[in-house]
């Protein structure tokens, strides 16, 4: 005796709805694996990939792609928002809260990390942006959050500053811990990681007013 499939309108509609919820949690593999391909690609060459080199990285036909993205513009678009949220969940803010010397060496060895991991696309990114306005707004969100966690971590000091005085030192500080500042101490000067680290710390430490005492 077999058993006999439940075909009320209730089961048929469930079934139905595990089929759909099956096929889009595919849908959102496949997405983020050819995302990963074009990140992968960027970091290899600097110079946008086609859709075939995009595809053959993936393991998924050229068609794939484009049946999730408009074009190779929306592709880069969603890269970028993937970067931008993996990067801040990589490097949250820590130590906020430590003296003087914890939190230049947390927020050195931070920025230190996202720079490592993703100066070769913030290199793609700029060269590759041209009269993108989505993509200059990225950009400019990605400096912003730079800055944010600045002003957090060298709050006390920064505290001590009037207005003008507060924004020189924070220009200074965005351009000392630029990416292009870590590709330079790594790449033109050799520098080791460590060694880079102690550079921006003792260059920060410069910099930085005095850390005003506990009873001010």
């Amino acid at each position: 005796m077999t058993d006999r499939v439940d075909d009320s309108p209730a089961k048929v509609s469930d079934r139905k709805s595990v089929q759909i919820d099956g096929r889009r949690l595919r849908g959102e593999r496949t997405k983020q694996v050819i995302i990963e391909a074009y990140l992968a690609l960027l970091r290899e060459n600097p110079r946008i990939p086609t859709a075939s080199r995009i595809a053959e990285r993936a393991g998924y036909s050229v068609r794939s792609i484009f049946e999730r993205f408009a074009d190779l513009h929306a592709l880069r678009i969603a890269a970028t928002d993937y970067s931008l949220t993996l990067g801040n969940t990589q490097a949250p803010i820590r130590h906020a809260d430590g003296d003087r010397p914890t939190r230049l060496k947390s927020q050195v060895e931070t920025r230190a990390q996202t720079c490592e991991r993703w100066l070769p696309l913030w290199r793609a990114l700029n060269a590759n942006q041209g009269d993108s306005a989505e993509l200059k707004l990225r950009i400019k969100v990605a400096r912003d959050m730079i800055r944010q966690r600045l002003e957090v971590m060298y709050e006390p000091e920064l505290s001590t500053l009037p207005e003008a005085a507060r924004k020189k030192t924070m220009i200074a500080l965005e351009l000392l811990t630029d990416y292009e500042s870590w590709g330079r101490m790594r790449e033109l000067h050799g520098l080791t990681t460590e060694e880079s680290c102690s550079v921006w710390r003792q260059a920060i430490d410069d910099l930085l007013p005095a850390t005003p005492s506990a009873s001010q």
